[in-house]
């Protein structure tokens, strides 16, 4: 398929994957190569423009990623962000030193709005800096387009022959008007028409999934979340009853869930669903159990068997589908990223796995875009905005160890919390809300008897990506209701208490 496309070149950062995706935000598709990509085949690949990612490097040391110079002389525009604005200027000819005060954080810089990229951009804005290294002197032919106090080459540029480069993360929400110099470079430097849709990138994976598998048969691990749920439709799309789901409902889902799973793939999308009934098995397996990465270990080991033993029964399997999405694969960790926690779709499966090939569709998304190759692929509206649900399911919201009666009062009290949420009709404002049962137990009092019962912690975020997150205002008179419906309702509870950290420095799970 024809569509214009933008090449981020990824030179190690972690921002990588949210580039592509603010530029796919502005309906121009953008793919993520690795800095190796010979120059050939970014050529062959006709981009409008390249972006080049920031990166942990020094870029005058023998290690740190080089690009081959002969890449500045294409014609095709080039932005360079942070590592990448040092690799243009030191590659050029321009100077790169450590600066005398590291800059991290919210920094206030002029720019000079003049200049294409900060066209409509305030004289005076904010920018999110994170960098040790800086360009001091930009090379011939550049100039210097935005200072801060403490940078004197916050962006500079080569207007001839399309070279700009920034210090500073534009990608980022803590730059406010970073989209817009995004938009700037997409549009007004490389001339994209904005014509790209989300329905081309599931168009697309449908086709490339039909050449993948080809008459082969599938296996898919379905959770009936919004990730899995996707994955399976874009599958189903493509190799129709060659794919298997298998739903196991390991006992640690929400409230009528796996009733519901069964009932809209089996029944609805006609897809092969196999539900697997384990409950009592992996209740067992997680006795006693209180550490979190413990939790998510033992239930990938117990999943994957429980998949291994169920794809025997059907034959010969060669591939493996998984949910993954972009996030999962950063805060599992990546060579440049430190674990965080583990996904078991990621990084919670043992090493032997009796499939020929995963295939995770998703992997390079975030939420909001999986949801929207959701409705591209007419996935009904309830299930691609359905809450977020992590693969361990309520085994990472009951907070120390697990037993059947904790799991139960969970989840009485999160429907409690949903249904207030969806009836106060403030459910499509908020990214993500759950309840978690704390393993404290505090006095209280119901009638005339003291209690020592259960605290439930409620969550909630606004989120674009699930890479940052702030806690959300909810009105005070929905916790309200949420608190004496849950402490009424919902027995062994007796005091409620609501989350109010962002992402970072807390994640958005408890565990």
């Amino acid at each position: 398929m024809n569509h214009e496309l933008v090449i981020v070149l990824d030179f190690g950062g972690q921002y990588n994957q949210l580039i592509a995706r603010r530029v796919r935000q502005e309906n121009v598709y953008a793919e993520v190569l690795h800095f190796t990509t010979p120059i050939e085949e970014i050529v062959a690949k006709n981009p409008k423009g390249i972006i080049f990612t920031g990166g942990p490097s020094v870029v005058y040391e023998d290690d740190a990623p080089k690009i081959d110079p002969k890449i500045f002389d294409l014609g095709i525009p080039i932005l360079g962000i942070c590592y990448g604005s040092q690799l243009m200027g030191y590659t050029l000819g321009g100077k790169v030193e450590k600066a005398p005060n590291r800059e991290y954080g919210n920094t206030e810089m002029k720019v000079q709005t003049d200049h294409v990229l900060f066209k409509d951009v305030e004289e005076q804005t904010t920018a999110w800096m994170s960098h040790t290294y800086y360009v001091s002197e930009p090379p011939a032919g550049f100039t210097i387009t935005a200072t801060t106090d403490s940078c004197p080459v916050a962006a500079m540029a080569n207007e001839d022959k399309k070279l700009y480069a920034v210090q500073f993360h534009p990608e980022v929400n803590h730059t406010p008007e970073g989209q817009k110099m995004l938009l700037n470079f997409l549009v007004g430097v490389c001339g994209c028409k904005q014509d790209w849709v989300m329905t081309d990138f599931a168009q697309e994976q449908i086709t490339k999934l039909k050449e993948k598998i080809g008459d082969k048969k599938v296996l898919l691990a379905l959770s009936g979340g919004v990730d899995s749920s996707v994955a399976a439709v874009l599958i189903h799309r493509a190799v129709g009853k060659q794919l298997t789901c298998i739903f196991v409902d390991h006992g640690l889902l929400r409230k009528n869930e796996g009733d519901d799973v069964e009932r809209i793939f089996g029944e609805e999308f006609d897809m092969n669903i196999i539900r697997v009934n384990c409950e009592d098995q992996f209740l067992d397996r997680l006795a006693g159990v209180a550490d979190p990465e413990k939790k998510r270990m033992i239930i990938g080991e117990e999943f994957i068997r429980i998949f291994e033993s169920e794809a025997k029964k059907i034959g010969t399997v060669d591939f493996l589908v998984q949910g993954t999405i972009y996030p999962d694969v950063i805060e599992s960790g990546t060579k440049d990223a430190a674990v965080i926690k583990s996904h078991h779709n990621v990084g919670g499966l043992p090493e032997h796995v009796d499939f020929k090939e995963i295939i995770e569709p998703l992997r390079d998304l975030f939420k909001d875009e999986v949801r929207n190759v959701g409705r591209a692929v007419d996935i009904p509206e309830f299930l691609v905005s359905r809450q977020p649900f992590p693969g361990p399911g309520l085994a990472i919201r009951v907070i120390g160890a697990i037993t059947k009666d904790k799991l139960d009062i969970l989840r009485e009290a999160d429907w409690i919390f949903r249904e207030e949420v969806k009836l106060a009709g403030i459910a499509p404002s908020l990214g993500q809300y759950f309840a978690v049962l704390t393993n404290l137990r505090s006095v209280g009092v119901m009638g005339d008897e003291r209690t020592y019962d259960y605290t439930v912690a409620l969550r909630s975020v606004d989120t674009s990506d699930f890479m940052t997150a702030d806690w959300s205002r909810i009105p005070y008179e929905v916790l309200a209701k949420v608190s004496n419906r849950i402490v009424n309702e919902v027995n062994h509870v007796n005091r409620i208490c609501y989350d109010i950290t962002s992402k970072p420095p807390a994640t958005i799970e408890w565990e």
